[in-house]
């Protein structure tokens, strides 16, 4: 049975909430002020018709929105979009006492994202490849993606049918298909053993369809073209299935902006560097430092300083920052830093870091929440919070990135 609700608010996830007797209710696809109709299961509601739609709803740009899960709110309009992306930084940082100059969001086109990862299943009518509907296990089939890049689109067949001859299991997998200069790159994970005919089938396929590489849960298959992708000039093969900036314009936003801050440091440490993004850039100017703990990761941004040219000296070394971070001690050595960890954030570094001496930091985080803690823990060990930054690379989605720009004066020896 469907009732009438008024939306008072967004989640944090992009649903509507509506403020009830019995607490607040999610619906999925709406936006504040609106008057629909749902089916309310305890705290949650399908929706079934708006009645009374905000000024600010706007036709998706999906066929698929409103079931693939992929997408959160493509049903608001842009400028809005933007605004409520910088808002969840603000909230964040709000929640920890910190003021801050935030600037506007640097915005993500359409069709610009160069990874994305899809569900795929073998059924009794054939393969599904596609996006888990929001809250489920249930996949719905793609025939578009406005947020992949055009390659990716157009090769939604060949990856479907690259499903059907990896798949050895009853049980939904991943595919994560990256663009990247030398073709698609993708890394299958939980898709079975890959033996024998079946894998000569498989190897055969990617370089009859002109991909660059074929993995199976970390294990090369194939590999007719080296993955290529370039942190400015430089050429790095990232491992398969390893990070990798979702948006290329993104990335190229966050690093002008860290660049900018450290552009008078001489020797600089990229910490959680992954293949290089940050670090391989700085090094055109300045000595870098990288530390990272995957070690095909690592060995990626060392292949690609070393095949790399006009860059200055560059030390990879392999350090598992959660368990050692690097102590106030060793990061004296450096005049700027920049640090990029995953969505956990990096508590137990930032404390290192706020007892340095480091004038120049530059902080990157894909979690606003973990982003505004170690802020906290900077500012309180001194540093100055100049700017921060958000930049959406995960369009339509309840995800934003961040840049927080810091410094602190030299103690006077």
């Amino acid at each position: 049975m469907s009732s009438r609700f008024t939306i008072d608010r967004f989640g944090a996830q992009g649903d509507g909430i509506a403020n009830t007797e019995t607490g607040p209710v999610f619906v999925p696809f709406t936006l504040p002020g609106e008057v629909v109709t749902a089916a309310r299961e305890k705290d949650r509601a399908t929706l079934m018709a708006v009645l009374e739609p905000s000024p600010l709803r706007v036709e998706p740009a999906c066929r698929h929105f409103g079931e693939c899960g992929g997408c959160a709110v493509q049903h608001l309009e842009a400028g809005a979009y933007n605004d409520w992306k910088r808002d969840k930084v603000v909230e964040a940082l709000k929640r920890e006492r910190i003021e801050a100059d935030v600037a506007a969001t640097i915005p993500c086109p359409p069709a610009s994202r160069r990874r994305v990862t899809l569900s795929a299943r073998r059924t009794e009518t054939g393969m599904q490849l596609g996006y888990n509907r929001a809250h489920s296990h249930t996949i719905t089939d793609i025939e578009e993606c406005p947020i992949a890049v055009p390659e990716i689109v157009a090769a939604l067949g060949t990856l479907k049918a690259l499903g059907g001859l990896i798949c050895k299991t009853a049980k939904p997998f991943h595919l994560s298909v990256t663009q990247t200069a030398s073709g698609l790159d993708i890394a299958a994970t939980d898709s079975g053993e890959l033996v024998g005919a079946a894998r000569i089938m498989a190897s055969d396929f990617v370089a009859r369809e002109g991909l660059a590489r074929l993995s199976v849960d970390g294990e090369i298959i194939v590999e007719p073209r080296k993955p290529a992708v370039f942190f400015g000039d430089v050429s790095v093969s990232p491992p398969p299935g390893g990070f990798l900036q979702a948006v290329a314009a993104a990335e190229n936003a966050m690093v002008e902006l860290v660049a900018g801050h450290l552009a008078k440091a001489k020797k600089i440490a990229d910490l959680f560097a992954g293949s290089g993004a940050f670090a391989l850039r700085l090094a055109k100017k300045a000595e870098v430092h990288a530390v990272e703990g995957d070690g095909a990761a690592l060995a990626a941004l060392d292949r690609g300083f070393r095949f790399g040219t006009g860059l200055k000296r560059v030390i990879a070394e392999r350090r598992d920052l959660f368990r050692r971070p690097l102590t106030f001690k060793e990061l004296n050595a450096f005049d700027g830093l920049v640090f990029d960890p995953p969505r956990a954030g990096a508590e137990d570094q930032s404390k290192q870091i706020a007892r340095s001496d480091i004038p120049l930091v530059a902080a990157v985080s894909c979690n606003p929440a973990t982003l505004a803690r170690d802020l906290a823990i900077l500012i309180g060990g001194g540093y100055r919070l100049k700017s921060v930054t958000p930049v959406d690379q995960f369009l339509w989605s309840p995800h934003v990135e961040a840049v927080a720009l810091l410094e602190k004066p030299r103690k006077r020896r």
